[in-house]
């Protein structure tokens, strides 16, 4: 609450503050993603298109493309999302605990899993 005060006294409008708090929290996944994809051979780019991007990552994990239209299905599209990242995840050598970081604090666990020196790409974990 201090520091929201401390900006506000210090000239920053409404606009300004929100670009500095939130603009990190949509940046960071997308450029974890995109490391992710480049460690798996795929261009890069891929992780700024919203439905691709979930068919890249089915596709690193050994899965069908078109199970990214699976899971946007409403509720049990969550189903096929957390296999995917499953699949995803073992396929550069962690294990279902990463999953589940992934999916509770995404946005420590995708930074470590993609900038981390000691995680590489081996092959589709479905494949495996």
């Amino acid at each position: 609450m201090q520091l929201l005060n401390m900006l506000f006294l210090s000239g920053l409008g409404f606009g300004e503050i929100f670009i500095l708090l939130i603009l990190p929290i949509i940046i960071l996944p997308i450029v974890a993603l995109w490391r992710l994809f480049e460690k798996a051979g795929e261009p890069g780019w891929q992780a700024l298109i919203p439905i691709y991007n979930l068919a890249i990552i089915m596709k690193i994990g050994g899965k069908p493309g078109w199970w990214a239209l699976l899971a946007c299905i409403p509720y049990i599209g969550l189903i096929w999302s957390i296999w995917g990242i499953n699949m995803m995840v073992k396929s550069f050598g962690k294990s279902e605990g990463y999953t589940i970081g992934i999916i509770f604090l995404p946005y420590i666990f995708l930074p470590m899993l993609a900038f981390s020196n000691s995680t590489t790409y081996s092959k589709p974990a479905s494949l495996a």
